[in-house]
């Protein structure tokens, strides 16, 4: 399976915005690109539209961990449906299986929680699954899957990822059980409100 595996703290540098946790430090203390004159070309570069769109483009596929074909696939899927394409857009990319488990709370990173959907620890209205795509529906029940329970990430959960301060509306999660349910759809509201979503509508219309 191909994913991404360079470094998320550079590629938030790269973006200028957190994309993971660890993230947050780093980007207190050194603003601009990764490089030796990261900093200095940063601070002199003024971007065009184009840049603008292409690094928000950028900023949403490395947020939630996809590939460039991934994304355009889903952008595209978003495009034919009825509604708003960038608001379909966000809402296909929340509800992927690996974003549905870190906004549960059950993973401190959609990078934890594709890892955890991967390694099979999830069943899926019963079934296992290990495909962090997968996207949800309303009435999907997400369980731990019998030998995951044994394993000792989920017997420190509280530790390793506490209670996030508040989960989405449309999930119901029940941490001591570990158990999931998809309740309803989200809305634009879920995701991050920092998003410009018309950029990456606009970058791909070009």
């Amino acid at each position: 399976m191909a994913r991404d595996l360079s470094s998320i703290v550079k590629q938030s540098r790269r973006e200028s915005y957190a994309l993971h946790p660890k993230a947050h430090k780093v980007l207190v203390k050194r603003v601009g690109p990764p490089g030796q004159q990261g900093t200095q070309t940063y601070r002199r570069t003024k971007s065009s539209q184009y840049g603008l769109q292409l690094r928000e483009k950028q900023k949403v596929k490395r947020l939630y961990g996809l590939l460039e074909k991934q994304f355009a696939n889903l952008l595209e899927e978003a495009v034919r449906r009825k509604g708003q394409s960038g608001t379909m857009l966000l809402e296909f990319l929340e509800r992927r299986l690996d974003n549905v488990i870190y906004r549960s709370g059950l993973a401190v990173s959609r990078r934890a929680a594709r890892q955890l959907v991967t390694h099979g620890h999830f069943m899926l209205n019963g079934r296992r699954v290990d495909i962090p795509s997968i996207r949800v529906k309303v009435g999907d029940k997400i369980t731990l899957h019998a030998h995951a329970k044994k394993n000792e990430y989920f017997k420190h959960l509280d530790e390793l990822s506490p209670p996030a301060p508040s989960t989405p509306t449309w999930i119901k999660v029940d941490r001591k059980q570990v158990q999931l349910s998809v309740n309803g759809l989200p809305s634009r509201d879920d995701a991050e409100s920092d998003i410009k979503e018309q950029l990456i509508i606009e970058y791909y219309s070009r």
